[in-house]
């Protein structure tokens, strides 16, 4: 069985919505993870959860496996059916950071405030991050406590 095959067959099997790079590194080499990470983009297998350079975090895309996405109504391109909101926790948790509300939604979860947060914000703690995580343009901002 090729990369690629072994790649599409991992990602069908798991019933998580967020998958590292890293996590297929057993498939082959970097090269050709790489090139089979790129064709499953490109069939809408798989989105990149990303904003700027680096290596990805991929969300399922494939809207016939567990129903994980769709396609998206005003461009037909493939989207996750999860928000960012949700996955966004998924990834930093697979990269050992521990994600908590922000102090604003906090705030408006215990009903002392009535403002809902506009903005996407996670307290990471005191721990410092530099990756950035996004999907079409939208993006997660970190707090620190």
């Amino acid at each position: 069985m090729n990369t690629l095959n072994s790649i599409r067959r991992s990602v069908a099997n798991h019933s998580d919505d967020v998958f590292l790079r890293g996590e297929f590194n057993q498939f082959g080499s970097v090269a050709q993870v790489g090139r089979a990470l790129r064709t499953l983009m490109m069939d809408g297998t798989l989105v990149r959860l990303r904003l700027g350079l680096g290596l990805g975090v991929y969300a399922n895309a494939n809207a016939n496996a567990n129903a994980k996405a769709k396609p998206s109504v005003p461009t037909g391109k493939p989207i996750p059916v999860r928000p960012l909101e949700v996955l966004a926790p998924q990834a930093l948790n697979k990269l050992g950071v521990t994600v908590m509300p922000s102090r604003l939604t906090q705030e408006y979860n215990a009903g002392r405030s009535a403002q809902v947060p506009a903005s996407i914000v996670f307290n990471v703690g005191r721990r410092r991050i530099a990756r950035k995580l996004g999907f079409n343009g939208k993006a997660i901002q970190y707090e620190r406590a």
